[in-house]
Formats: C-alpha cells, sequence, structure tokens
C-alpha cells in the first residue's frame, strides 16, 4: 500500500507538473476553449486538475463518471427544488449548490472543511450549503461498519459522520456517498432517502463496497467509464427505490 500510495502521489506531481507545461504552451487554453463542445478535450483539461478543487470548480464538474454526471444533472433538472445530502465535500458541493435548492455536506478533515468553505464564499454560494465539519470519533466505534478502511485512516471510527444525515428530519431527494464509512453511510442515508430520491455511490468497484451495495436491496445504476482528472476508468453507481411489483 506503500508503493501505491507513493505512485499516486507521484503521478499527482507529474500531473500538475504538465499542466504547467500546457500553460507555457497554449496547449490548456486550447482544451478550456474546446471543453464545452468537447468530452474528449474536457477529460484531458481536467488530467493536470487531479486534487486541485479550484480547477475541477472552474471546469464546473464533480469527481464522478461523466456518464453519471450527465444521468444526475437530468434528475436535478427535473427537481429544480431538490434537497441533496453529501458525505466528503470538494467540488461535487459547488456543482451542487449551483443545481440544487439546498445542500448539506458533512466533512472529517479540519483543513479541506475551511479550505471549501473559503471557496463556496468566494464564488457566492456559500449560504446555499450547510457545510459542517465531523471529526472523527475520539472514541472508536465497537461496531467495525463505522471504521474507515483508507490507507492512512485504517481503524478510524465514523459513526458520528455516518450518523449525521440522522440529524436531518425532512428527506433528501438526492444524497452522495463519497467520503468515509461509505457503507455505513449507505444504510443511513436509505433511511433518509425521499421516496423517489437518488444515492450517488462513488468508486462503487472496490471490492469492500460490493456486499453493502448488495445488501442494500435498491435498484442499481452501475456508470463505469471516463472520469474528471482520472488517467483511467472509475465507477459510479446510482441508487434508488425499486419500482413495486403489481
Amino acid at each position: 500500500m506503500i508503493v501505491s500510495q507513493a505512485l499516486k502521489s507521484g503521478y499527482v506531481t507529474v500531473a500538475h507538473g504538465a499542466g504547467r507545461i500546457g500553460e507555457a504552451v497554449g496547449l490548456i487554453g486550447w482544451l478550456d476553449r474546446r471543453s464545452d463542445k468537447s468530452r474528449t478535450a474536457h477529460w484531458l483539461r481536467s488530467l493536470s486538475a487531479i486534487h486541485d478543487v479550484e480547477t475541477l470548480v472552474a471546469l464546473d464538474v464533480p469527481w464522478w463518471t461523466y456518464q453519471a454526471i450527465d444521468r444526475i444533472e437530468a434528475f436535478l433538472e427535473e427537481r429544480p427544488k431538490a434537497r441533496a445530502f453529501e458525505f466528503g465535500s470538494g467540488a461535487s458541493t459547488v456543482w451542487l449548490a449551483r443545481r440544487a435548492s439546498e445542500v448539506v455536506s458533512v466533512e472529517h478533515v479540519p483543513d479541506w472543511h475551511a479550505r471549501v468553505g473559503r471557496l463556496l464564499d468566494d464564488i457566492g454560494i456559500g449560504p446555499r450549503v450547510d457545510l459542517n465539519l465531523v471529526k472523527p470519533d475520539r472514541a472508536p466505534s465497537t461496531d467495525p461498519l463505522y471504521l474507515s478502511q483508507k490507507p492512512g485512516e485504517e481503524g478510524d471510527s465514523f459513526e458520528r459522520y455516518a450518523k449525521a444525515i440522522l440529524e436531518e428530519a425532512a428527506p433528501f431527494d438526492l444524497i452522495v456517498i463519497d467520503g468515509r464509512a461509505r457503507q455505513a453511510c449507505l444504510k443511513h442515508a436509505i433511511q433518509r432517502l425521499a421516496p423517489d430520491g437518488m444515492i450517488v455511490f462513488d468508486n462503487s468497484n472496490r471490492p469492500r463496497y460490493q456486499d453493502a451495495l448488495a445488501r442494500s436491496r435498491m435498484q442499481v445504476e452501475r456508470y463505469r467509464g471516463l472520469t474528471p482528472a482520472l488517467p483511467y476508468p472509475d465507477e459510479t453507481t446510482l441508487l434508488s427505490v425499486p419500482p413495486r411489483r403489481r
């Protein structure tokens, strides 16, 4: 896992370096002018924006697969008064705030929480987002469901984080799961999902999530393919309540 993390860190450094070179020779500007009309151009432009939330916001894109983004955008266009909740903040927070009437977000990293908050204020949409900092639990949960499996955070407890959605009385039309303890977040998200709502479960191809997705008994739409800022295909799964059989 150390090697894997080192490779990821190395790729980010290379991607950012390539972006600076592309900026200097005019390639980034060329791609920017074409990104609205060409998905390939948009994706190529985004490759140098990995872990660069400001650039992803400028590109107006969350970190999900493009096919899932299209599906979710169409879903929100039909619901102009949609309420959205997300586990894990970032470029998706801004993207959602531009399309939903209300966004509630929980974030566990203080520095990142502050950075996203400043970004929301700079853009002028801070009042539309309830951005909450929910740090890992001081006392680890005895339930393994709430323990993180994220490299570097293995064993950290996120019970308060996963249950934060239960503090909201009204249901949500859209719930995004893209943070920690995702299996637990899914369990509680189902309890606060509107009857015709949708759950966005990102990076759903990871083996550790398969059992929770299968046990959810939700209707599953898997979208695998190009993803902003990633040089390889990923998967975002959309979950909804199955239609009742007559």
